[in-house]
């Protein structure tokens, strides 16, 4: 059977020796920022409610160093929902045949940005599926408008997987960040989850070429996919250690029930929060998002991402008409307000969590 963080449910520790065997190991992890194996392993296999809190608050206090109570603001635009890639649990994947595509042209991303800047963000993510349209050509073109008209913006890239030619050709043209989720650091793991033509060794290949390139890199994974482990959860914790990302997204795994994968249970919470929350332990200085897929699971999920050590957030200012298509997981939060009310429902939400929104280029600390 498999099961990640069995005792995470538990509202009391399972003995005291236990329990302070656990924070011994928080401690720790927050003093040098490393663990072994083993001892991530045992965190996550004996972790209740009394240690998560504990974990979040030391999360929490590991981030004010660099970042404050800052969390900054990306625009998210959705750029198109076609998609070659066979992922398994991924609603807009080429094996979900139910979905209705769409692509933005040029001309409508344009527009978003110009909206997005008026209403103050200055980073825009450029997200979609691997959509043979958006090549070489036509991204270097848009990357240059953009940042030609907003010099003072810094355009993110979220576009799957590409040769290191491609990558280089779209840094040189402007981009300054590229979003590429490992998704599982266990190859056993990912090769259950993904169709056979797709490579572990390619998407690990990938994220080192950007890092190469001079990107500022995100990773990231899921928590909860069916099968999961907790050794696969610390192989996670253990490569993003080796890779030291600038980015990293971490989000719950939510069952689509036109994919492969339908019928599995989502991903929980509490065990996504305590993987964010170890991750900031493990890298202070990592820009890490709030997800959107939190808000999914609870009305207060991306706030109390925040509160784990999470401290970004990407208000989505795509067409309307087009976000319930982006249909990655179902039951997607804010697919109907607009790009003004999204902004103005998360500059709320951020402030009555004690937390201070920043619309600056965010950059990773240091850079």
């Amino acid at each position: 059977m498999y099961t990640i963080m069995p005792n995470i449910e538990k509202k009391q520790a399972t003995s005291i020796s236990t329990h302070n065997k656990v924070i011994s190991l928080i401690d720790q992890l927050y003093i040098s920022q490393s663990l072994q194996r083993d001892e991530f392993r045992y965190i996550l296999n004996h972790i209740t409610q009394v240690e998560k809190e504990y974990l979040f608050q030391k999360a929490f206090a590991a981030k004010q160093p660099y970042y404050g109570k800052k969390v900054y603001l990306r625009a998210l635009i959705e750029i198109s929902n076609y998609c070659t890639r066979g992922c398994k649990y991924c609603g807009i994947s080429r094996l979900v045949k139910t979905v209705k595509r769409y692509r933005l042209t040029e001309e409508e991303i344009l527009e978003c940005v110009d909206i997005g800047y008026t209403l103050g963000y200055r980073t825009f993510v450029l997200q979609g599926g691997e959509d043979p349209y958006f090549s070489d050509e036509v991204m270097v073109e848009l990357i240059r408008e953009i940042k030609t008209k907003y010099p003072d913006s810094r355009v993110t890239l979220s576009l799957g997987e590409k040769e290191y030619a491609s990558y280089k050709k779209l840094y040189e043209a402007g981009a300054d960040r590229y979003l590429l989720r490992h998704e599982t650091a266990s190859k056993r793991l990912y090769e259950k989850m993904h169709s056979e033509d797709m490579s572990f060794e390619k998407r690990i290949e990938c994220l080192w070429n950007l890092k190469k390139i001079g990107y500022q890199v995100g990773a990231g994974f899921m928590v909860g996919l069916p099968t999961q482990t907790n050794e696969d959860l610390v192989e996670d914790l253990m490569f993003l250690k080796e890779l030291d990302p600038h980015m990293i997204g971490i989000g719950p795994y939510l069952c689509h029930s036109d994919t492969v994968l339908k019928g599995n249970d989502d991903g929980t919470l509490d065990q996504t929060l305590v993987m964010v929350a170890l991750t900031r332990l493990l890298l202070p200085k990592a820009l890490m998002p709030a997800t959107t897929a939190l808000g999914t699971l609870s009305n207060t999920g991306r706030e109390q991402g925040l509160l784990a050590g999470a401290n970004v957030i990407m208000p989505n200012i795509s067409p309307t008409e087009f976000r319930k298509l982006y249909e990655i997981y179902q039951n997607k939060i804010c697919t109907g307000d607009t790009s003004v009310q999204c902004r103005g429902c998360v500059e709320l939400r951020i402030k009555r969590f004690g937390h201070d929104i920043d619309l600056s280029v965010g950059d990773y600390f240091g850079l």
